[in-house]
């Protein structure tokens, strides 16, 4: 990170700057132009300092790498690239094809889901998805069969060969997901659900998570 102070910013300022970085374990390294101060920030945990740039005297704390390390190519030498339902199964990331997931909101019948699998792997879909658990606004509305309605997906998947996505409401519901998903959906309302994202990331399963409700880029790549 470099922090770049106001002209004419006074010492004590500066000095307070420095005290603060160093507070939390990093280096700080001043340089002085003829206008300016920038100061250096270096260390393993920059984001212990996100806040410097609103102390007296800062006119803009500038990151020099990215926040989002695993998501970044500043970090990763490859672009990333995933096969999801085997081995001979989907590709997705670099060099692959647009994939499309398409299929019911809701899983409500064997018959429903079969036959709406059929038509999805007919118009060119290469992934079916379909809600087991539904979260809704009402309490009385219909939520979902759970485990039977993943059951269900396992099963359109045997008679269609199309891999199969499903949205995690719940982080107990990780093993039930690892069975029979091939990829798990976290929910724009469940983007901020560290539990679930926990639980989720440490598993074997490809996760597809959908940006919040009034989440930034950043906020969704971290």
């Amino acid at each position: 990170m470099i922090v770049v102070m106001k002209a004419g910013s006074p010492k004590s300022e500066i000095n307070a700057v420095c005290a603060l970085i160093r507070s939390e374990g990093l280096d700080a390294f001043v340089s002085e132009g003829q206008e300016r101060v920038i100061i250096g920030v270096v260390g393993i945990d920059i984001d212990r300092v996100a806040h410097v740039g609103t102390m007296p005297g800062v006119e803009q704390a500038i990151r020099v790498t990215s926040p989002h390390k695993l998501a970044s190519l500043e970090h990763q030498r490859d672009r990333t690239r995933i096969t999801i339902g085997g081995k001979n199964g989907v590709p997705i990331g670099a060099g692959s094809p647009l994939v499309v997931m398409a299929g019911p909101c809701a899983v409500e019948t064997p018959g429903q889901l079969v036959e709406t699998a059929r038509l999805v792997k007919r118009e060119g879909a290469q992934v079916l998805r379909g809600g087991a658990y539904k979260p809704r606004t009402s309490p009385y509305a219909f939520q979902g069969l759970g485990e039977d309605g993943l059951k269900l997906m396992a099963e359109a998947r045997h008679e269609t060969g199309l891999p199969i996505v499903s949205e995690m409401t719940d982080a107990s519901q990780m093993e039930l997901f690892e069975r029979y998903s091939d990829v798990i959906q976290i929910g724009s309302r469940n983007m901020h659900n560290f539990t679930l994202l926990r639980a989720a990331g440490q598993g074997r399963t490809p996760v597809l998570l959908k940006r919040g409700f009034g989440a930034t880029i950043d906020e969704w790549l971290m």
